[in-house]
């Protein structure tokens, strides 16, 4: 790990700088709508649409990267997303927001691949699983500190929007003086859907609606927190817990899935996933409450991901992993597009209540389907690759290179 540390610090410390201004970016809009008088179905669409962005920008970064190099794509991206962070108090208006979010989200998605590439070339076999798992970390630690961040002044002035644009700015300066040369950039072609849906139905049905679920997660919390008046400490303190619950648990997790058949944890897990959202329906929201409820939902979240990506991959041959990420990154992309705006008529259709109970209904869905499938495919009989922890955000880069470290490190036999 201090080898990785050593070669890497200014990488890690640029994406933890990069995820305090994002997160602040994330929570702060829902926050900022309910004070400018948006509803939450204007809101739903201002949240889907930087996973629309995103997506987009998923198929058109790389191509970018080739045509003029890392360097001169990370600067552009980082700048224009700077701009647009202190953009939003100017342009009070959602349909304003909106297309600023697809803007970010087509930024950020650029500045993953680019990051995530360069943290890749400078990992060697033996590190690069260490490298992976330092990565996830700071990302997870910068956004769960961003949260903290949103006391620090009132939401409804300039400042918040200003310090996450400075954060977003300084991120760069260690990463653009410190890295070394830039690597070769190759773009993976996808595996058509059709094929990889053959392959794993469960992988592909799973990542859909799990697309759902870390978009209602990560876009709707502030929006729901300020619909039923949390104050901007308690919104705070429940958006953590989401993410603290999503690196806490992933390890012990993994751990599991290595040993036993990932279909029924991904099956109990999802089952855990729907009992604990639909709490959120039945249960006052007091903050211990609502803690709870963010941990152990971010919790399962985060790890089912990285289940559905280990599964897919115990049924492919290692030519066709690569092409399987990128695959399953746009289903997954699909379903969080549609996750805000579904989010929203729910809570719009049951009242405030319908954002767990969307969320509770998807996870309800993927226990069912992983039950259903379980009885359509025996188990496999091999060895599975060992689990590596990802992130939604995660572009196909480093899904690529958790894949590979699988492969190339099995689990330990029992």
């Amino acid at each position: 790990m201090l080898t990785v540390l050593r070669n890497s610090w200014a990488l890690l410390l640029g994406v933890m700088l990069l995820m305090l201004g994002n997160g602040i970016q994330g929570t702060l809009l829902g926050i900022r709508g309910k004070i400018e008088g948006f509803s939450p179905l204007d809101m739903s669409v201002v949240m889907s649409a930087y996973y629309a962005g995103f997506l987009f920008g998923s198929r058109l970064a790389p191509e970018m990267i080739r045509r003029v190099g890392h360097v001169r794509v990370f600067a552009a991206l980082g700048s224009m997303v700077s701009a647009a962070l202190v953009l939003y108090p100017v342009a009070l208006d959602w349909m304003a927001w909106s297309a600023l979010r697809v803007l970010v989200g087509f930024c950020f998605s650029g500045i993953y691949i680019t990051s995530e590439s360069w943290l890749n070339s400078s990992s060697s076999n033996e590190t690069r699983g260490q490298a992976l798992s330092a990565y996830m970390i700071m990302q997870m630690v910068g956004i769960i500190a961003s949260q903290a961040l949103l006391n620090l002044s009132d939401p409804g002035g300039f400042d918040l929007f200003v310090i996450s644009s400075v954060l977003v700015s300084i991120a760069f300066t260690p990463i653009l003086l410190s890295a070394g040369q830039a690597p070769a950039f190759e773009r993976t072609k996808p595996l058509p859907i059709i094929k990889l849906f053959q392959t794993s139905p469960l992988g592909c049905v799973g990542m859909f609606l799990m697309g759902g679920v870390f978009s209602a997660q990560f876009g709707m919390a502030s929006v729901w927190g300020s619909e039923v008046g949390l104050s901007v400490r308690n919104l705070s303190i429940f958006v953590g817990s989401i993410y603290v619950g999503g690196l806490v648990l992933q390890y012990p997790i993994g751990w599991a899935s290595d040993r036993i058949d990932r279909r029924q944890l991904i099956m109990g897990l999802a089952a855990f996933g729907a009992l604990v959202t639909f709490a959120g329906v039945v249960l006052p929201w007091s903050l211990p409450v609502l803690v709870a409820i963010g941990f152990f939902s971010g919790g399962v979240s985060n790890p089912i991901y990285s289940l559905l990506v280990a599964y897919v991959n115990d049924y492919l041959d290692r030519t066709e992993m690569a092409g399987a990420s990128a695959g399953l990154l746009f289903i997954n992309g699909l379903g969080a597009i549609g996750g805000p705006i579904l989010t929203g008529w729910f809570m719009g259709r049951f009242g405030a209540g319908g954002y767990f109970l969307f969320m509770a209904l998807l996870f309800a869905g993927i226990a069912t389907y992983a039950l259903w499938r379980m009885g359509r495919r025996h188990a496999q009989m091999f060895v599975p690759a060992r689990f590596r922890p990802l992130s939604p955000t995660a572009s196909a880069v480093a899904v690529e290179a958790a894949i590979e470290d699988r492969a190339d490190h099995p689990p330990p036999a029992e």
